[in-house]
């Protein structure tokens, strides 16, 4: 049998002196080059180096030294087809049957603080990429390896049969497309970013593997859990998990719509969420104030909620929390003994997010539709209450323009159709996802219940007629923040007239589908 070749060259070293020297023992020779000859040598692994089998130097830099006839012959010339051999002999290409390959660090480097944008171009790598494509393609005769967790599976095959099989060889290189396609994405979409492109003909987006789910929103429905190649900070994917069982399907999107909401508030606030709604939202001069309010919005329906407080938590407002069921707590950290406390509970999940990174997340939504995906940027514009109108003869107090602040944050979160009814703490009542506005207002007055005297409502879009302006005042709310632009919107404006209520236009929509 000839002498076989393996080509290694990495850049994460990982358990790779221990790969070649497993290769050395079934009597195969070792191309390697830079600093992967250097760690392999140094290792006792006796190497060749590129130069020896091109005939050519190390040139530019680095960036050419891999892209030769006597390389990519060696990795794509078909074994099964005279012609190719034929060339082969020709040419003094001798084939290549391994190729060990991991790329120049892009990812990493494009995630350091003040990296400059030469930098991240010299960290794409050329001949890398080449060289996995050019194996894998010919998976056939050639075994590839980009991930050095795949190099056990090698040694074994090697040391039960002298070579791997078809079947190990084809998985491996469905591996390396993907890593390839992953690595051209972060490209694209670092050069796409650059010349600030927001419409670009193709998207490629890439996603790394998180969690295996037990099942999705129903048992019979299978799940993953991707995260963004790039980690967004805060968010559900880079919270730290600190205690409890794994996160479910509707664990991660529950305490998504959480955090989001969270990001509103500068105060101490929590906020409770149940079935992508918030259910409880309270703010105060401490997390305990918060907490106690957000809880006395909806004593029922928090029960099994998702919990997020955006200051520390203290072993007085663990207590509290700890009277409950509770899916999901989190925060941006927890005193030694809230933890203790709140971990006697064995499938409660106790997780902690950096909350002062919470205005970089600012990706765009991505949401799937059969057969597309839509994209959008993120809700997230600034309104001050400056800039709206105060429509009908009375002003709101300057407590009504407290609450109507707090319940105009809270409603952009809420299911559309959405209605928020609220006093300047807390949300009192919360209408979501029903098909006519006046339903929503009908519900969110209801659970409110006795409290609902002297509050005030928010809506996430204008009211169509007047029927909810009437309904509302007849029920005790005393001011109203709307976008406006109705074409009845003069009706609206009338009706608050008649009831003495004050309605403020803010000339921004909120719906949330």
């Amino acid at each position: 049998m000839a002498k076989r070749r393996a080509l290694i060259s990495v850049s994460d070293k990982t358990g790779v002196a221990d790969f070649a020297k497993a290769l050395i023992a079934h009597e195969i020779e070792i191309i390697s080059t830079g600093g992967t000859k250097g760690i392999l040598e140094a290792e006792g692994v006796p190497t060749l180096s590129i130069e020896e089998i091109t005939g050519f130097p190390e040139m530019m830099d680095g960036r050419v030294k891999t892209l030769h006839p006597k390389i990519h012959g060696g990795l794509l010339g078909r074994r099964d087809l005279d012609t190719h051999l034929e060339a082969m002999s020709e040419h003094d290409i001798t084939p290549i049957d391994f190729v060990c390959v991991n790329l120049y660090p892009f990812k990493e480097t494009i995630q350091k603080t003040e990296v400059t944008e030469e930098e991240a171009i010299e960290n794409i790598d050329i001949g890398g990429p080449s060289m996995l494509r050019s194996a894998a393609k010919n998976f056939q005769s050639v075994t590839v390896v980009v991930d050095p967790q795949d190099y056990q599976v090698v040694i074994k095959e090697l040391s039960k049969q002298q070579s791997t099989t078809l079947a190990t060889r084809k998985k491996l290189a469905a591996k390396v497309f993907r890593h390839t396609a992953a690595y051209d994405a972060l490209i694209a979409k670092y050069l796409t970013e650059i010349v600030q492109e927001e419409e670009p003909e193709t998207l490629t987006l890439t996603y790394d593997l998180k969690q295996n789910l037990r099942y999705g929103e129903n048992s019979h429905q299978k799940a993953v859990f991707y995260q963004d190649a790039i980690p967004v900070a805060f968010s559900i994917a880079n919270a730290k998990q600190l205690h409890g069982k794994e996160l479910s399907y509707n664990n991660i999107r529950d305490a998504d719509a959480a955090i989001r909401i969270s990001r509103e508030f500068d105060e101490p606030a929590v906020v409770a969420v149940k079935h992508m709604n918030p259910c409880g939202i309270g703010i105060g001069e401490t997390i305990f104030e918060a907490y106690q309010n957000a809880y006395e919005a909806d004593p029922v329906s928090i029960f099994g909620g998702i919990i997020v407080l955006n200051r520390e938590v203290d072993l007085k407002t663990a207590k509290k929390m700890h009277e409950l069921f509770l899916e999901i707590i989190i925060a941006p950290d927890f005193t030694k003994e809230a933890l203790e406390l709140l971990t006697r509970k064995k499938n409660l999940r106790v997780m902690t997010l950096p909350f002062s990174q919470k205005n970089k997340a600012n990706e765009p939504e991505k949401t799937t539709v059969l057969g597309g995906l839509l994209i959008q940027n993120q809700d997230l514009i600034s309104e001050k209450s400056d800039n709206w109108t105060i429509v009908t003869k009375r002003k709101p107090t300057p407590e009504e323009l407290t609450a109507l602040t707090f319940a105009w944050k809270a409603v952009k979160h809420v299911k559309s159709n959405a209605i928020v009814v609220a006093n300047q703490y807390q949300t009192l009542g919360i209408g979501a996802g029903q098909m006519n506005r006046v339903g929503s207002v009908a519900l969110a007055i209801q659970q409110a219940g006795y409290r609902i005297q002297e509050t005030v409502l928010a809506s996430d879009a204008y009211f169509p007629m007047s029927d909810s302006v009437e309904y509302a005042a007849k029920h005790g709310i005393r001011a109203i923040i709307q976008p406006g632009g109705s074409i009845k919107d003069q009706e609206s404006i009338e009706m608050a007239d008649k009831y003495d209520i004050a309605m403020l236009f803010t000339e921004v929509r909120h719906f949330r589908h």
